[in-house]
């Protein structure tokens, strides 16, 4: 039981200090929001090194502040980004959902929003898996964290997020969700 807890810490120290150097990131300025599931990120990313790579090069090579709103493939169907822009909503017109086959790459290129983060394990599901688009919804309670310019959130198929919450007055935002295929 101890052996199992000592290589748990093991683990998390070692994703920890991988995600803090920095190593998988191609030189991009951005920064992982602390919220991110280092282990997770570090597991991932390791058995998917080609794909994550071409994702933070895309992230490093494109001026995403005129990057036209559309679908940009990255890796064929292992990883393709999308551009949008819309006004935030209030919390009651934003719902909780997950994905089972893509890890979310959120980024907020220009204004901010709330971003609500919970456990699955913490839903309940309201809409069951729609496989045609990745999604599941739920109801849930959670942490809220400003997204802004300044970092990206990941969010793994444990991960129930709630997207597009205004913060005070709506404001028009331009977001970047990189699709990216979670392996096993």
């Amino acid at each position: 039981m101890k052996e199992d807890l000592d290589l748990k810490q093991d683990n998390n120290q070692t994703a920890q200090n991988w995600l803090k150097g920095k190593n998988w990131n191609s030189n991009i300025t951005l920064e992982a929001h602390p919220s991110v599931n280092a282990i997770e990120f570090y597991t991932q990313y390791h058995n998917n090194k080609t794909t994550w790579d071409k994702v933070f090069a895309f992230i490093k090579e494109q001026d995403l502040e005129t990057l036209a709103l559309g679908k940009y493939v990255i890796n064929g169907e292992n990883a393709f980004a999308m551009i949008s822009e819309y006004s935030t909503k209030d919390i009651d017109n934003c719902r909780w959902e997950s994905h089972k086959k893509y890890i979310d790459l959120q980024y907020i290129v220009k204004g901010k929003e709330s971003m609500g983060i919970t456990s699955v394990e913490k839903t309940i599901v309201t809409e069951p898996y729609d496989e045609n688009n990745d999604i599941i919804f739920y109801t849930a309670e959670g942490l809220y964290h400003v997204a802004s310019a300044d970092s990206f959130f990941l969010f793994f198929p444990q991960d129930v997020h709630r997207p597009c919450i205004k913060i005070g007055e709506a404001d028009t935002v331009k977001k970047l969700v990189v699709k990216i295929k979670k392996v096993n």
